[in-house]
């Protein structure tokens, strides 16, 4: 019972420094940490939840719309119903910041995220 306190007091506190957390990098900088944990803030400039492709992605890119996108965030159809309302519809157009760890895919960089915290809306 105690570790179990202790760890969601962990989750709880690395998530207030995550929402006010000022060390971030841009969509443009996210090529350069690649393989590393960063959080990363831009515009949601088009979103897609592409129902009918393997694994059910949802699409999030950063800045720059699908085809120029510099940046994207990828959301697989398992991890979906964590997320209150649809993610393409819900983050379009805001400012957020999401945390993870940098990979790429055919040359742009990307956050695969498993869980709603990882993404914070930004004013």
């Amino acid at each position: 019972m105690r570790k179990r306190f202790y760890s969601a007091v962990f989750i709880f506190l690395s998530f207030v420094s995550f929402l006010y957390a000022e060390d971030y990098i841009t969509p443009e900088q996210a090529g350069n940490y690649v393989g590393e944990v960063k959080t990363v803030c831009g515009v949601v400039a088009s979103a897609k939840y592409a129902s009918h492709s393997r694994g059910q992605p949802t699409f999030l890119n950063l800045d720059r719309p699908y085809p120029n996108h510099i940046f994207t965030v990828v959301i697989w159809g398992k991890d979906r119903r964590k997320f209150s309302h649809p993610p393409e519809s819900y983050y379009k157009g805001k400012r957020i910041c999401v945390e993870g760890l940098i990979d790429s895919y055919r040359g742009v960089p990307q956050i695969v995220v498993r869980d709603p915290l990882q993404i914070a809306v930004k004013n």
